[in-house]
């Protein structure tokens, strides 16, 4: 039973990630029905802690002895978390309490401190879409999940930016005390009660033009003529190249295949459109080269992990399904 919760941090620490944690384990609620925590609030380097919010600090008496008695610890976002180097007393705490039971659990940048204590080898992990090839580069043994919200390797779980540390903390109560007190929780802090961890975040890919010298143009057109449909064929032409030659260069210059091009150029524009329009599903479909609703809406779950409708309520509120 999870009823011993500390937040370790260091300095830099962004006051954001530590309050979607304090929040979800750190305020009594017995009053209305629901557990309280032994929560603290952890130093791994010194009582008082700077945040990357100007003037602002932390300050707790608790140090890095306080997490040899938790269920869960959690490690928070920070400023230069990606780049610094980490207390080695903070590392062996971490792989300590892994090894005696206990789950860690990272918010956001949170994650480069459970690579570097050699926690993420082997498994599955989240981490914000805009650092996932950093990580990569530094461990390269952990198996990063960069779309995800959060993954639950018990007993290590890594949630993606910001707000997903709140569907991370819900995730591991509904794990622990059930459906019941997790959505309880959610309702206090006014926010869904359940998100998937599968579900994808909300990423914007630009492509890097800069490196497409010679299907470029092709590009261009590609973009321009989404609701066409071509083949490898015609795009060749357009390049001038064998259908051979282009495939080939096509995948140096951008990564993918013309196919896989298209069809996520496709998405994005779809996004865009159910974000800033009041057009149907079905219009949608048509000018985006799917064809009908159902199309949009299977490659749609595929790319995006929900759907089209559900994806404008997001962004638009309930009332524009």
């Amino acid at each position: 039973m999870l009823t011993n919760v500390a937040a370790v941090l260091l300095d830099g620490v962004h006051p954001f990630e530590l309050g979607v944690v304090c929040e979800v384990f750190g305020i009594d609620r017995r009053d209305e029905g629901l557990p309280a925590y032994d929560f603290a609030v952890v130093s791994a380097e010194g009582p008082s802690l700077g945040t990357h919010v100007g003037g602002l600090t932390v300050s707790t008496p608790y140090g890095l002895d306080r997490l040899e008695e938790a269920d869960l610890i959690a490690v928070p976002a920070g400023s230069d978390y990606v780049t610094r180097d980490y207390p080695p007393e903070l590392l062996e705490s971490l792989v300590r309490a892994v090894d005696r039971g206990a789950r860690v659990l990272s918010v956001c940048s949170g994650v480069f401190v459970l690579g570097a204590a050699g926690l993420l080898d082997g498994r599955r992990c989240s981490v914000h879409w805009r650092q996932a090839e950093e990580l990569a580069r530094r461990y390269p043994r952990a198996i990063i999940e960069p779309d995800v919200l959060y993954v639950d390797e018990d007993p290590v779980i890594t949630s993606a930016g910001t707000a997903a540390g709140i569907d991370a903390c819900l995730h591991i109560v509904r794990k622990e005390q059930g459906p019941e007190t997790a959505n309880k929780i959610a309702r206090r802090m006014v926010v869904p009660p359940h998100r998937d961890g599968g579900q994808a975040q909300y990423i914007e890919r630009p492509l890097p033009r800069s490196q497409c010298d010679t299907v470029g143009e092709v590009l261009v057109w590609m973009e321009q003529h989404l609701d066409e449909e071509v083949t490898v064929e015609q795009l060749a032409d357009r390049a001038l190249m064998s259908p051979r030659t282009f495939a080939r260069r096509f995948q140096q210059e951008t990564g993918t295949t013309p196919y896989r091009w298209i069809l996520r150029q496709r998405v994005l524009l779809a996004q865009r459109l159910l974000e800033a329009t009041d057009e149907t599903v079905d219009a949608i479909a048509g000018r985006t080269g799917f064809g009908n609703a159902a199309a949009l809406r299977h490659q749609f779950v595929r790319s995006v992990g929900t759907t089209p409708n559900a994806y404008r309520r997001t962004f638009r509120g309930p009332e524009a399904a």
